[in-house]
């Protein structure tokens, strides 16, 4: 093979190089518990059509709704560990997603706020999210499964650097 065949066959698409930080471990238990919560509250609600009237035909919702959400719970710990963020030198990059990846880049001196929130369950395990808010309401991300101290300390790093970056505009 000469050399300009080998620069036209197609190249894989390499995932955005450099050092991908994850969540923590203990997130799998709040998005397990959650799934399972809403999982059986849908499974129930769409049951009642067919408790009420007996007909067969209607016990096919709730048993395809049941199956759906015991789908979801098998995949969350992979869907769980696909979430990831990365600080670059100009942006916060981060990443969620399995089949449908999602790669949202937020410029340090565009973020506006950064919110650090706690549900009863993420308190529970000493976990928390950060929420990035921006003016463009499709670059707002929500980091979850953040381990407390860890979300403080990338909150106060956030708010410093785009101080930073406001000031230079």
């Amino acid at each position: 093979m000469t050399d300009a065949t080998q620069d036209s066959s197609p190249t894989r698409l390499e995932p955005v190089a450099g050092e991908w930080q994850r969540v923590s471990p203990k997130y799998i238990v709040v998005d397990l518990v959650g799934t399972l919560i809403g999982g059986a509250v849908l499974t129930v609600g769409t049951g009642l059509p067919w408790f009420f009237s007996q007909l067969p035909f209607l016990l096919a919702i709730p048993i395809t709704v049941g199956v759906i959400s015991l789908l979801i719970v098998v995949f969350t710990p992979r869907r769980v560990r696909s979430i990831g963020y990365q600080l670059r030198e100009d942006d916060l990059l981060f990443r969620r997603g399995l089949m449908f990846q999602r790669f949202v880049a937020v410029p340090y001196g565009r973020m506006q706020l950064v919110d650090i929130n706690r549900g009863p369950l993420d308190r529970g395990l000493g976990l928390a999210e950060l929420k990035l808010v921006t003016a463009a309401a499709a670059s707002n991300i929500t980091i979850p499964g953040l381990p407390e101290p860890d979300a403080e300390a990338l909150r106060d790093h956030l708010v410093a650097v785009a101080e930073s970056r406001r000031a230079g505009l």
